[in-house]
């Protein structure tokens, strides 16, 4: 098994201007590979110091990538560091520069001569097309070792690595397998407890293998499965969810990088059913993540922020009692907010969320306190009541996932 080693290169990375988003990309892409990734590395733009960051790399792996440095400024020394390094020569290519014109002109933009510098490729080595960008990535096998350079912006690098970079790697890896691989998303489950589940599973994996990863307030797990035959590799994908779904499927809401919002929304729309939100702690942004989803408005009807006392009663319709008697912070309130927003929009569905962001207690209730309201069509309201913990922004996030959560459940059944 190949192992890797991930190099950023670029001062602003070390400064914390901007997060190296694309070596965990990279990290994930590679996994799928069966290439062990054991060492992300960020260095400066300076020659000397990525001199020394490439020695120590080429003692620990036999796949090096280079993300970064690419570009036309004198800044810019990935490559020149590179071939001096390697001993190789540096060349232009007439593709890469072809491709620099044409993206110049096709933008209305006068090319300035530095920009050429953007074409220079390692002599010898394979160049990956820039299809959103102009820098070419490269691919190079020296003494045994292999060596990938691609851009920095994530726009650039991410379409090259899957149209041109994983083919490359294909390659030099010599895979005859199919590799093929499944993302489960689960919701209202901890990390742990998953892992407890299905202990035994992750203990004796081996083809398909089980990678669990905690997101933001969910976990999911990817399986891969290699195979000379990919239907069969699909099979054997089939039956480990299988056997997973059999211990933790009720947690279970969808597959690869879909969201819990998308996911409610596909899923009232299947039904045919409508749904309108009453916000309060949220402000509106259950109704923000819902209508960011294509097609949303066959089911979302319309929402109502009704953070003050005044638009809890007399807009949105909460009764004077329920607000004296046991306050807007209370499982009373979430109820009304879910039934009164469904009788005003006429709506399938209602959802009301109450509760204290932060960063002081309300009504004597502690920081992470939420209540969700759902009035689904005829029922009698479901409250849901939760202690989160974080950030206020954490917390309003979260509330609007389990909120989606709910209703999935609810009109699942």
């Amino acid at each position: 098994m190949m192992n890797a080693e991930i190099i950023g290169v670029g001062s602003e990375l070390l400064l914390g201007q901007i997060a190296n988003t694309n070596a965990q990309y990279l990290s994930k892409k590679l996994a799928e590979l069966g290439i062990n990734v054991y060492y992300h590395t960020v260095v400066g733009d300076n020659a000397q110091r990525l001199k020394e960051v490439i020695a120590t790399a080429q003692t620990r792996a036999e796949l090096i990538i280079f993300t970064g440095g690419l570009g036309p400024t004198k800044d810019d020394l990935t490559k020149e560091t590179i071939a001096s390094v390697l001993g190789v020569e540096l060349t232009t290519n007439a593709e890469a520069l072809e491709s620099i014109e044409a993206y110049f002109k096709q933008s209305n933009r006068v090319m300035t001569p530095n920009n050429k510098k953007q074409a220079i490729v390692l002599e010898g080595s394979a160049v990956l097309p820039n299809d959103y960008g102009m820098a070419p990535g490269m691919g190079l096998t020296v003494e045994g070792k292999h060596y990938m350079l691609f851009p920095g912006p994530p726009k650039e690098l991410y379409p090259m690595y899957e149209s041109y970079g994983q083919e490359f790697l294909a390659q030099k890896l010599e895979l005859k397998e199919s590799i093929e691989s499944r993302v489960l998303r689960f919701f209202g489950i901890g990390e742990s407890q998953l892992e407890t589940e299905i202990e035994d599973l992750l203990d004796a994996q081996t083809n398909p293998t089980i990678a669990p990863l905690a997101g933001d307030g969910e976990v999911t797990l990817r399986l891969t499965a290699k195979h000379a035959n990919a239907a069969e590799a699909q099979r054997m994908l089939d039956e480990v969810e299988k056997t997973i779904s059999e211990r933790v499927g009720e947690y279970l809401y969808g597959y690869e990088a879909t969201s819990l919002h998308n996911e409610l929304v596909k899923e009232l729309t299947a039904q045919g059913l409508t749904i309108a939100s009453a916000e309060s702690l949220t402000g509106g942004l259950f109704s923000e993540r819902l209508t960011t989803v294509s097609g949303a408005g066959e089911a979302v009807k319309g929402s109502l922020v009704a953070y003050h006392y005044e638009i809890k009663q007399n807009i949105l319709g909460v009764s004077e009692h329920t607000l004296n008697q046991y306050g807007a912070v209370s499982e009373q309130c979430a109820a009304e907010m879910a039934q009164r927003i469904q009788q005003l929009y006429k709506t399938d569905i209602g959802i009301g969320f109450t509760g204290v962001a932060g960063p002081s207690k309300q009504e004597g209730h502690p920081v992470g306190t939420v209540y969700i309201g759902v009035a689904y069509k005829d029922q009698a309201p479901q409250v849901y009541s939760l202690q989160l913990s974080g950030s206020r922004q954490g917390i309003c996030s979260r509330t609007v996932n389990y909120g989606c959560h709910y209703v999935l459940k609810m009109i699942k059944k």
